[in-house]
């Protein structure tokens, strides 16, 4: 067989670097729940790709978006026995949940997911629904200003924002902070800004699948490059909603990408990923550098799962382990004097 000419070669690899990711045909593992079997056997979500160009394209598609993320909130509040009410503090609105029985004196700090583009007002709640529901504490969640309107630094301004004001009415070592995906990087931003700023640091963080790097460096952005049938690849509108976001600063600052931040001296943390999940093994890099600065970090990583789905069915068994193991690590160590 005859050699492909330079020119080609070179040509040929630059159109696979480009091309939008195929979905790559892997079996359903016997191993996870039947539950999420049924998530995997779903395929790629259709529009993954197809990141909108416009201002107001943008709007339009995360409008669109709204209306689905909350058609299902106030039956899964009632099934999980959850109240939610709205109010602002530090002139950022919030919302806060509550199950029927609390913990008592401890608190938890909730950032959505969502790219800096999803989940605007009610409809970034549902994983703070479950973590009251299912784990039990009382939940901020703080819904945060977005791109297209509000680019770098405004989502995290307000994040700091209800954070110092909840300290003047709770010690930090009853507080807590969790989010998913944009919310678990926010999460780690959040302490980084802190300690940068002189404030106590919460007693304890959980990041989900956090987007602990913007930019595309990780090896599971290519690993799991179609087999993750959430987020499928970076090249899609997760790509178009960084760039929103981050406009013309440099996406390595730690303020977009924790991981490249110093986390000497930060709380416990838990990490929650999937071995499908684009985000794998920036959230691994996540939980080495945590190791390395000596801080009590951990590591739960969910077999078959794509980005973040262990907030999307309720009533799946990963799904109730993360909540509850959630809520057993907050427990752990938020107010210590009264833990169980």
């Amino acid at each position: 067989m005859k050699q492909l000419a330079p020119a080609l070669l070179s040509a040929l690899i630059l159109l696979s670097s480009v091309m939008p990711a195929a979905g790559k045909d892997l079996p359903v593992p016997p191993t996870v729940s039947p539950a999420l079997a049924a998530m995997m056997a779903k395929g790629l979500p259709s529009g993954w790709n197809e990141a909108p160009h416009t201002k107001e394209a943008w709007k339009d598609w995360i409008d669109a978006m709204t209306a689905m993320q909350c058609r299902n909130l106030p039956a899964l509040r009632e099934k999980l026995g959850v109240t939610m009410r709205s109010s602002v503090m530090a002139n950022v609105p919030v919302f806060l949940l509550e199950p029927e029985a609390p913990e008592a004196d401890r608190i938890l700090l909730h950032f959505h997911g969502g790219g800096y583009v999803l989940g605007p007002g009610e409809a970034g709640t549902q994983e703070a629904v479950l973590m009251a529901g299912l784990g039990g504490f009382k939940v901020i969640s703080v819904d945060y200003r977005m791109a297209p309107d509000f680019p770098y630094p405004a989502a995290i301004d307000d994040a700091m924002a209800v954070y110092r004001e909840l300290l003047s009415s709770t010690p930090a070592e009853n507080i807590g902070v969790f989010g998913t995906s944009t919310g678990g990087a926010m999460t780690l931003i959040l302490a980084l800004r802190a300690r940068d700023e002189g404030l106590p640091l919460p007693a304890a963080l959980a990041a989900g699948t956090p987007w602990a790097e913007m930019g595309k460096k990780g090896d599971s952005y290519f690993a799991n490059e179609g087999v993750d049938n959430v987020l499928v690849s970076y090249d899609g509108w997760l790509a178009g909603a960084a760039e929103l976001y981050a406009g013309e600063h440099d996406m390595d600052d730690p303020y977009l990408s924790p991981v490249n931040g110093d986390v000497k001296g930060f709380p416990p943390t838990l990490l929650t990923s999937g071995t499908r999940d684009l985000f794998l093994s920036n959230t691994v890099r996540m939980h080495l550098k945590l190791r390395q600065a000596g801080v009590p970090a951990d590591l739960i990583v969910f077999e078959g799962l794509s980005h973040a789905q262990y907030h999307m069915d309720e009533d799946m068994p990963e799904t109730r382990f993360h909540f509850e193991e959630l809520g057993r690590f907050f427990r752990r160590h938020l107010g210590r004097s009264s833990a169980k």
